[in-house]
Order: structure tokens, then C-alpha cells, then sequence
């Protein structure tokens, strides 16, 4: 029973309010990538993006929130995910073990400090709102939703943020300072977040194309996912089902670039690396890896220069980008793709890396770009984030 326990997931996306809902989209090639519906922006019908259909007004009626709340979109999609997840791993007693939150998110409530910037010194009741901005503010609501008490923290290292509040999780557990972590991460399509990118040029105007040799840039999406580890003597003790475990992880930084990854990709190589020794697999035992692949020039090439470092003159297993179907979700990419991750390994399938048609001119590597069937004990989730925040997750079949 190496690596640590999931026992419950939750997930809302642009392909899906749930987990059930997620999967019947990646089976089916059903993507999300539409233009800017939901925010007033002058980029509307420019960018192409991965928004959630629920509207705020429906998620405040679905989590029955007062109408005199302050959730940002940001904490309502995060709520919306860690009660899935809570409920899937059949806990009722959120308080009965020592239990931990470990929320990431990048933009936090940026959505209403844009909404209400304006109007703060004006109308005291819109002061209220301040407090949202904060990214710990949506570990707080989660928590206070869920009725947790125990230890509550919040990661944000970019776009890595939820691979990371993954592996703290499976560290705690480990060393015996929790006995559950729900782990996973939350962000919420905003204006800035948008000008942002569009500032950066890494915005596509088409659909994204992850290791295509003109892929254009990212598309960017909203999501929260959060999973449940727990111990094995909560597993053994209340006879849970083990949906897989976290059996590797490891994360380093590059140093190269504030938004750039290093071109020989030395950050991605070492916490592949690192994720390799803590799970005691070999790279050859990888049967899938579900890449960072977000479309980017730079990403994209230093991502699969350090996997060809990897796995040297070994075969490179099947790997695809699910990136074409929900957009970058920033902060929640690496949780939505760990749900993801277990659901390729409970149905034996390797997702299609959607948009591609020319390979890359630098090396040799060309994503699965069809469903594909095949047994698959052991995923390599990569998630890579500006500052060169690089981290990478293992996940396995559960004996």
C-alpha cells in the first residue's frame, strides 16, 4: 500500500459539475473552449476561454448562501468542489480525525475587487467585499462551510499551486501531523486575470494546440477540484474504498524566468526526478502521463525537453494535454488534472490531446490523439507555474 490514500474527489469544470460529468466529457471529446460569455471585458471576441456554465446567482442558490453574502466566484466554485469531494469519501463527521484544508488558488476574489473597486468610498455596504480579495479568504469560506476546525492553509505558487497543496497534504499525512487533508485548489476567470495573460502574448485567438508545432498560446479556463487523502489506519478503521493513492511528488524551481520556463526545462527534470524517488517507480513503470502541455511556446518545449531528460534513450509512454477540453485553469489545473489522473487510472484510458496536427520541429514526441484503452497503473501528473515553479504527482492504482 505504498504513497497515501484518495478516498473522495470533487470537481466542477467547463466540461462538468461533477466528477461523473467530467469523465463522460474527456470520453467523449466533448470540449468547453467558448468565447468570453460571462464577464464584460473588450477581449469578448477575441480570446477563447473554459468557463463553468453555473452563473454566481446559481451557485449562491445551490450552496443556499444569504443573499447579503461576500463569496467571491473564486470561493463559491471552491465550496461547490470540496463538499463533492467530502461527500464522495462518505465523511459525515468532518471533525472526527484531525483533518486539515489545504486550498490553492492564484487570483483569489479578484472578481469582485473589479467589480467594486470603484464603489468602496462611496458605499459603505460594499466594504464588505474587501476582505474576498484575499486568496486565504477562500480557504476560510471552504473550511467554514465544511465546519472544519482543524488546520487551514492556502498555497499559491502560479499555476503549480494545487500539485503542491497536494503533496503538502500527502506529507502530513505521512508523518503522522494529520490523519485526512482535503487538498486541491480554486480559481475563477476575472478581467485581470484575462489582461493579464493578453499582456504576457501567450493568449491564443483559436483553440489551444498543446505540443503542435504552431500552437499559438493558452486558452485560459475556470475550475476547482479538491480531493480527500487519508491515512491507512482511517481506511483500514472505517473500511473505505480507495479510489487510487498519491504515490510520488516533488517540486523544484528553475530560477530561469518571472514567466518563462528554462528552455533545456531543468525545473520540470528535477521534480520528476524528485517525484520518482519518493515513489520508488521507475520512469518505464509510467503507463500515462498527463502533461502541463498548456500550448505555449515556451512551456511546451521546455515540458518536453526535460521528459525526453527523463526517460533518456527509454520509450516515452502515451502523454496528452487535457487542456484543449477545460482551458488553463491557472491555480486548479494540477487539482482538476489529479482528478482526472485517478479517473485514468479506475477506467484504463489515456485522454486525447485534442487540436494536434504537426509535430514539433525540436524533437520527436507526438501526444495520443485519440481515446485510447489500455491498463494503466501509474500516472505523472506535471504542473508548472511562472517563477519556475515546477511540480510534479504520481499516481497508482490502489492494491
Amino acid at each position: 500500500m505504498k504513497g497515501v490514500a484518495i478516498t473522495g474527489m470533487g470537481i466542477i469544470s467547463s466540461i462538468g459539475n461533477s466528477v461523473e460529468e467530467n469523465l463522460d466529457s474527456l470520453l467523449h471529446e466533448n470540449r468547453a473552449i467558448t468565447r468570453v460569455r460571462n464577464i464584460t471585458t473588450i477581449h469578448a471576441d477575441i480570446n477563447k476561454v473554459g468557463e463553468i456554465k453555473k452563473t454566481n446567482p446559481e451557485l449562491i442558490d445551490e450552496l443556499d448562501l444569504p443573499t447579503d453574502n461576500n463569496f467571491s466566484r473564486t470561493a463559491m466554485i471552491g465550496t461547490f468542489a470540496a463538499k463533492q469531494a467530502v461527500e464522495n469519501a462518505g465523511i459525515t463527521a468532518i471533525n472526527e480525525f484531525r483533518t486539515g484544508l489545504i486550498s490553492a488558488t492564484s487570483v483569489g476574489g479578484m472578481d469582485m475587487t473589479e467589480k467594486y473597486y470603484y464603489d468602496y468610498f462611496e458605499k459603505p455596504e460594499l466594504v464588505k467585499y474587501i476582505s474576498c480579495h484575499d486568496g486565504g479568504d477562500v480557504a476560510d469560506k471552504i473550511a467554514s462551510e465544511l465546519g472544519l476546525k482543524g488546520m487551514v492553509t492556502t498555497i499559491s505558487t502560479a499555476c503549480s499551486s494545487a500539485a503542491n497543496s497536494i503533496m503538502l497534504g500527502a506529507r502530513l499525512i505521512k508523518s503522522g501531523k494529520l490523519d485526512r487533508v482535503i487538498v486541491g485548489g480554486a480559481d475563477a476567470l476575472a478581467k485581470f486575470t484575462i489582461n493579464g495573460f493578453k499582456t504576457l502574448m501567450i493568449l491564443s485567438d483559436d483553440y489551444n494546440k498543446p505540443f503542435d508545432n504552431n500552437r499559438k498560446g493558452l486558452n485560459l479556463g475556470e475550475a476547482a477540484a479538491y480531493l480527500v487523502l487519508e491515512s491507512d489506519e482511517i481506511v483500514q478503521k472505517q473500511n473505505k474504498k480507495v479510489l487510487a493513492r498519491v504515490s510520488g511528488y516533488g517540486n523544484a524551481n528553475d530560477a530561469f524566468h518571472q514567466t518563462a520556463s528554462s528552455e533545456n526545462g531543468d525545473g520540470a527534470y528535477l521534480a520528476m526526478k524528485k517525484a520518482f524517488e519518493v515513489s520508488g517507480l521507475k520512469p518505464s513503470e509510467i503507463d500515462y502521463i498527463n502533461v502541463h502541455g498548456t500550448a505555449t511556446p515556451n512551456n511546451d518545449l521546455s515540458e518536453g525537453r526535460a521528459i525526453l531528460r527523463i526517460y533518456g534513450e527509454e520509450k516515452v509512454p502515451d502523454f496528452s494535454s487535457t487542456k484543449p477540453f477545460t482551458g488553463h485553469t491557472l491555480a486548479a489545473a494540477a487539482a482538476i488534472e489529479a482528478v482526472y489522473s485517478v479517473l485514468a487510472i479506475q477506467n484504463n484510458v489515456v485522454y486525447p490531446n485534442m487540436n494536434f496536427e504537426t509535430p514539433m520541429e525540436e524533437f520527436d514526441l507526438q501526444p495520443q490523439t485519440s481515446l485510447k484503452n489500455k491498463n494503466i497503473d501509474h500516472v505523472l501528473s506535471n504542473s508548472f507555474g511562472f517563477g519556475g515553479n515546477c511540480s510534479t504527482l504520481i499516481f497508482s492504482k490502489s492494491e
